[in-house]
């Protein structure tokens, strides 16, 4: 069935406000195979199979994987890094902390001897009433 429509496009307007004027397919100087009508709003053509989206061969489409591959890959490792650092500084923040509660002031040390003499003075002080008390009853 050569010359024959098989389908027609409806006119549309291009990105650049261009109208397009309905055409059908094959259109004039396509190959027979191109039966149906594809494309955008804005762009449409003739194409073999029905819904088909790109009027384009597929090739440039393995420099854009490559690309998106990779910027997923970055994107992957960033996140990783992210998620690292955040188990590292919890791990950190739980398990190295002081075990005593420092409050900022600094100790002094207290020489041994005065100490001792201090709680013998404390002891006489506190028994000398008791003594007097002791030595009163018996008279």
């Amino acid at each position: 069935m050569p010359g024959a429509v098989a389908e027609a496009c409806s006119s549309y307007y291009t990105v650049n406000n261009t109208y397009v004027d309905t055409f059908g397919c094959p259109g004039q100087g396509d190959n027979a195979e191109l039966i149906y009508c594809c494309g955008f709003v804005d762009m449409k053509y003739c194409c073999s199979e029905p819904g088909n989206y790109f009027p384009y061969k597929h090739g440039y489409m393995w420099t854009l994987s490559i690309g998106a591959l990779v910027g997923l890959a970055i994107a992957a490792l960033v996140l990783l890094a992210f998620l690292i650092s955040v188990f590292v500084l919890c791990y950190l923040f739980l398990y190295t902390k002081p075990q005593k509660f420092d409050s900022g002031l600094k100790m002094q040390q207290v020489d041994s001897s005065s100490t001792q003499e201090e709680a013998e003075i404390q002891m006489e002080r506190s028994l000398a009433p008791r003594h007097m008390e002791l030595l009163n009853r018996d008279l």
